[in-house]
């Protein structure tokens, strides 16, 4: 998988919404790093972990400590990369259906 359009969802009549943070269940398969300020960057360990580098939104979606932004995440820090990716981007487009379901869209 190349890439995933999590946008599409969020395009309504034209206008984008702001995307929530969504949970993203963890699993026993999932991934612990070091990240290294200066150095780690999303992007860069989603190419190392799932061999493209576009799903570092689904990285920091899945450590909601860290508020949506990366520079939030201090040296040292632990963070969970969500594994196997196909069955992570399953996941989170399940509790996005939720998401749907409780707020509209």
């Amino acid at each position: 998988m190349s890439y995933y359009n999590r946008y599409k969802d969020f395009n309504i009549n034209g206008i984008t919404k702001t995307v929530p943070l969504i949970n993203v269940p963890k699993k026993s398969s999932d991934k612990y790093l070091v990240y290294k300020v200066g150095k780690s960057r999303l992007d860069k360990i989603s190419q190392q972990i799932y061999n493209t580098p576009y799903f570092g939104w689904l990285i920091l979606q899945s450590n909601p400590e860290y508020g949506g932004q990366e520079w939030n995440i201090k040296d040292g820090r632990i963070i969970r990369v969500p594994f196997p990716l196909t069955v992570s981007l399953q996941d989170y487009k399940s509790e996005l259906d939720k998401y749907f379901l409780y707020y509209g869209r």
